[in-house]
């Protein structure tokens, strides 16, 4: 009989562990959210946020779970990381011997790219935080409050000093939870900071009904779009194209090895949720820029071109996610890899000559599914724009955040369930083994 169900954690105490480690760490992550740097009007930030809800600071502000907007000692949340990661993933693409590490030398190898990484990370954090500190202390409110109490260099040491170290010990719970509880800690992170969000925009939203600003007749829409928009997500994250594998029986000694049939997997949405990240990115440039200059009418004449709600802007977005897919998609994939694996091991795809025919087909295959996956992500973070703008929902329904925590959830349960399938299949074998004993 299959274990199922939370009463059966009792029975594995190995998963209770993990899944106490999990929660312990992310509730301690969510407490640092709460501590504030030094130095700085609280309230008066608060405001400063508030008006740039669709720039730049809003996108970064969702990703460190509420972090920046209060300015905690966690306001830069793992982004600085993700930088990091993604440009030592470019940096194999062109230089040859950081593609040889990744490959040859293993283990080690990416234990060397991993720390790399780590410095990388440390170094961004205090650009970054340098950067804030000195952004901060020109910000005023809409009231005309100063957001930092004391201006100076003894308010940007502190503020770097705090950040980075912030920085790194976010990145120490990610690599402990990936280590000893269950789940990718750097996403479950991410995903905490933006479930976090999701009550108060309900009752935001609920606020609106009451008020009459929303109506009744609409949120109920939203409600039953909710359950189709997640069941479409799910099913697309789950899609995959099957390219059929064969492997040519060869004997070694009196052994035959081979002959057996499997499959390639190819995802639809390979490149994951970096498109749509880069993409807001630069698309909210004109936006971050504009909050610097409020008084420039020239300027906030172009950012509105840019906001969120407008044609150009979805054109624009559908665009570079599209350019995006593909971009990424080439460089976590390649198709000559692969097709020279299954050379050397024996395998080969039916109909298809081993060699550069195979990494012909394959290309081929990826480029056709990779294009219905940018549409789908297109689509996806392009319909929270369409019911702001049709149906003042004030918050994204959709996005990248709800890639987000759709993937990182259906993650999180995959691996739980194996965790639970393995314990099962061990108590299994022992059971076999004490009657082979008898």
């Amino acid at each position: 009989m299959a274990l199922s169900g939370v009463e059966n954690l009792a029975r594995m105490p190995e998963l209770k562990k993990k899944l106490m480690w999990t929660f312990l760490l992310l509730a301690f992550y969510r407490v640092g959210i709460h501590v504030p740097v030094p130095g700085v009007d609280t309230a008066a930030l608060v405001e400063f946020f508030a008006s740039v809800q669709n720039t730049l600071f809003g996108m970064f502000d969702m990703f460190s779970g509420g972090g920046l907007r209060n300015l905690s000692i966690f306001a830069l949340g793992i982004m600085p990381y993700i930088s990091a990661s993604i440009i030592i993933q470019l940096l194999q693409v062109v230089s040859p011997d950081l593609k040889r590490i990744a490959k040859e030398e293993g283990a080690a190898g990416r234990k060397k790219l991993t720390q790399w990484t780590r410095y990388l990370t440390v170094l961004i954090t205090v650009l970054q935080g340098f950067g804030i500190a000195v952004g901060l202390e020109s910000m005023t409110s809409p009231t005309g409050a100063p957001v930092v109490l004391t201006a100076g260099w003894g308010f940007r040491l502190i503020t770097i000093l705090t950040l980075t170290a912030g920085t790194v010990l976010i990145m120490w719970i990610g690599e402990q939870i990936t280590a000893k509880g269950v789940g990718n800690g750097i996403s479950l992170i991410i995903f905490s900071g933006i479930v976090a969000g999701l009550p108060g925009a309900v009752l935001k939203s609920v606020n609106l009904i009451s008020a009459g600003e929303l109506s009744i007749f609409m949120g109920l829409v939203i409600l039953a779009l909710m359950p189709i928009v997640l069941g479409a997500i799910v099913f697309m994250e789950r899609g995959q194209r099957r390219i059929p594998i064969h492997y040519a029986k060869r004997q070694m000694g009196r052994k035959m090895f081979g002959g057996q049939t499997t499959h390639l997997p190819l995802r639809i949405n390979t490149a994951g949720v970096i498109p749509p990240i880069f993409a807001s990115s630069l698309l909210m440039f004109p936006a971050t820029i504009g909050s610097f200059a409020p008084g420039n009418e020239m300027l906030q004449q172009v950012t509105s071109w840019f906001a969120p709600t407008t044609i150009l802007y979805n054109v624009l977005f559908v665009a570079l996610v599209l350019f995006f897919c593909f971009f990424y998609t080439a460089i976590i994939f390649d198709p000559k890899d692969i097709a020279e694996n299954l050379k050397n091991s024996g395998g080969f795809i039916p109909g298809i000559r081993p060699g550069g025919k195979t990494r012909e087909y394959i290309d081929k295959v990826l480029s056709r599914i990779t294009l219905w996956g940018a549409f789908y992500i297109a689509a996806v973070c392009v319909l929270p724009m369409m019911l702001i703008s049709w149906a003042n929902v004030p918050f994204y329904f959709g996005g990248t955040s709800l890639l987000i925590v759709v993937g990182v959830a259906m993650d999180f349960m995959s691996q739980v369930e194996s965790h639970m399938i393995s314990r099962q299949y061990e108590g299994l074998m022992n059971k076999s083994r004490i009657k082979g004993r008898q």
